[in-house]
């Protein structure tokens, strides 16, 4: 997950492609959010309206980030995103799937001690006061409990807006840390999450008795799961034990290592971005959700 060993990979990598530990030093994310932002144009893209909001949960108000097409009811998705919680990159992001044709939420899941945002405008997780405090926050949310309770809090808001079409099934994405809590919110509220994508998530198989993957008979959701290269190389046991918990479960999964990318790839603001693969990703989601949410 977002850990030492992490960070670790990203040195390694940054050194391998010519960056200088120096430069490396001073690149954080969000160095060149600018260009990573700017708008692409696709001229299919549906225009959108968007709205930062605030969700009543039995446990507070979440902050939360909605984006959707100006015109009609779509499919929703509930989007986690990484330790690095509800920020720029994410809102981007966002909006460009609202774009494709959903009524996309962010949440900031760390809202029980912070709203977003939760970390610093240029983190640097090699710094211990920092990468403590992220550390913190994502070990405040590690209770499966917790996540059952904004699965159900999260979803009964999305099916309580006009944008969202309440006859299609939800979707839910999430990133690192974000990828354990789409199977938790999956197994949650199993009759409404028709789909889910899981982007260089963490800790998705374990031998603890709440790890994520025993959770998939809960489940009803068809998955995409876009596994970092150095993630594998780590664990290279669990995809096969994500295939054939799904497989007796009799629910469709695409399980792929993504080569050449380190976790964390995905995120545009991240510093292992890899704009071919995350692209190939993206598109897989959309795929996915184009089969799985009618």
């Amino acid at each position: 997950m977002c850990d030492r060993d992490t960070l670790e990979d990203t040195i390694e990598y940054q050194l391998r492609n010519g960056l200088s530990r120096r430069h490396f030093g001073a690149l954080t994310l969000g160095a060149g959010l600018t260009s990573w932002l700017a708008p692409v144009a696709r001229g299919d893209e549906l225009a959108v309206t968007e709205s930062e909001v605030d969700i009543h949960t039995p446990d507070g108000t979440a902050d939360a980030y909605f984006v959707h097409p100006v015109k009609g009811a779509h499919a929703a998705v509930l989007v986690w995103p990484d330790i690095y919680g509800l920020r720029p990159a994410f809102r981007q992001m966002g909006k460009r799937l609202a774009g494709a044709g959903y009524s996309v939420l962010v949440v900031n899941p760390f809202y029980r001690k912070q709203r977003a945002p939760t970390a610093p405008e240029h983190p640097d997780f090699d710094d211990p006061a920092t990468h403590n405090a992220l550390m913190d926050l994502m070990n405040g949310i590690r209770d499966p409990a917790l996540t059952q309770t904004d699965a159900v809090a999260l979803v009964q808001w999305l099916d309580a807006q006009s944008s969202v079409d309440r006859k299609k099934p939800i979707a839910t994405t999430g990133y690192c840390m974000g990828g354990p809590l789409t199977m938790r919110t999956a197994a949650t509220v199993p009759q409404r999450i028709g789909a889910g994508a899981s982007f260089h998530g963490g800790g998705l198989v374990t031998d603890k008795p709440e790890s994520p993957h025993l959770l998939i008979p809960k489940m009803k959701a068809h998955y995409l799961f876009a596994i970092a290269e150095n993630d594998d190389k780590r664990q290279p046991e669990a995809k096969d034990v994500l295939r054939d918990a799904f497989a007796k479960a009799k629910l469709p999964a695409e399980i792929e290592v993504y080569a050449g990318t380190i976790h964390g790839w995905c995120p545009i603001d991240s510093k292992v971005y890899n704009h071919d693969q995350a692209e190939k990703a993206w598109g897989r989601m959309l795929v996915l959700f184009k089969s799985a949410l009618v």
